[in-house]
C-alpha cells in the first residue's frame, strides 16, 4: 500500500498514538492557533515531528476538499493482521468478528470500526467487491479504530464464513425477519454478526452460507436500522453477555 493524506483531530491524533513513525508529513493552517491545534502540536513536538503550515486552500487540494479541521498528515499503512488465519491466531479468547455484506458508505464503515474497537471486536471482514475501502474519510470518522481493528477484503465473502465456522465461529445474519432476537444467541462463545448494507440487504448466498439469524427488537415506525447502528448494537450484545 502507498502511503495517502489523512486529516481531522482524532485520525491524526490516534495514529500519533498508536503508530508515530508511520506519519511522514504533518500540515496545518497557519490561520488555526486555538487551544485543540496547540495541543496536537504539543503531541507532535514531544515526538520530535516537524509540522509544516500552509493556508486553508492547499490544506483543502491535499485531502480534495475534505473537512479536515486545518490539519492533514502523510502517513504509511500500519502493519496488522492480513488474512483471517492470521486474525484467529492472535486472539485469546472467544472470537468476536463484524461481517459487511455490500456496504459501500466509508462513513457507515468508519462508524462500524469505531464500534468494533470500543467493543472488543478482532476484526471486520468485507467482499473486495461492491465494498468500501480504507480511506481518509473512514479514519476520520473511525476516530481512529481503522489504525487497531483488522479490516480485512476478502475475494470470496461465502468462503470466509465457512473458514469462520472452522475456527468454531457461530455465523448470525441479521434479519428483521428472523424469530429470533440478538438476545437468544450465544454471544459468549466465537461469534461473527453478519450484517447487509441498509437497503440492500444481505445478499441470498451470504444469508444461507450463516448458521442462524436474528434480529434486533425495534418498535416505532422505522423498519430497520442503519448498518452501523445496527452493529453497534450487535456488538454491545456480545460485550454484555461477556461482562
Amino acid at each position: 500500500m502507498k502511503e495517502r493524506w489523512i486529516y481531522g483531530f482524532h485520525a491524526i491524533r490516534a495514529r500519533l498514538r498508536s503508530a508515530p513513525g508511520s506519519v511522514k508529513e504533518v500540515w496545518v493552517d497557519e490561520g488555526r492557533q486555538d487551544a485543540r491545534m496547540r495541543d496536537l502540536l504539543a503531541l507532535m513536538s514531544s515526538i520530535g515531528l516537524t509540522v509544516r503550515t500552509a493556508d486553508g486552500g492547499r490544506l483543502d487540494k491535499m485531502v480534495g476538499g475534505a473537512r479536515h479541521q486545518g490539519v492533514v498528515a502523510k502517513v504509511e499503512p500500519v502493519a496488522m493482521a492480513r488474512t483471517l488465519d492470521e486474525v484467529m491466531e492472535r486472539i485469546e479468547g472467544a472470537p468476536l468478528v463484524v461481517v459487511l455484506d455490500g456496504v459501500t458508505d466509508p462513513h457507515n464503515l468508519g462508524a462500524v470500526l469505531r464500534s468494533a474497537d470500543a467493543f472488543g471486536a478482532h476484526a471486520v471482514i468485507a467482499p473486495k467487491d461492491k465494498a468500501v475501502g480504507l480511506n481518509a474519510t473512514v479514519e476520520k470518522v473511525a476516530c481512529g479504530a481503522a489504525e487497531t481493528v483488522p479490516y480485512l477484503m476478502v475475494t470470496n465473502l461465502a468462503r470466509s464464513l465457512d473458514e469462520l465456522k472452522e475456527h468454531r465461529v457461530w455465523t448470525v445474519a441479521a434479519d428483521a425477519s428472523a424469530d429470533k432476537t440478538i438476545a437468544q444467541m450465544d454471544a459468549k462463545s466465537g461469534i461473527a454478526w453478519v450484517l447487509g448494507a441498509e437497503g440492500a440487504g444481505l445478499r441470498q448466498l451470504t444469508r444461507k452460507t450463516c448458521d442462524e439469524t436474528a434480529r434486533i427488537p425495534i418498535g416505532g415506525s422505522v423498519e430497520s436500522l442503519n448498518v452501523s447502528v445496527s452493529a453497534a448494537i450487535c456488538l454491545y450484545e456480545s460485550a454484555r453477555q461477556r461482562g
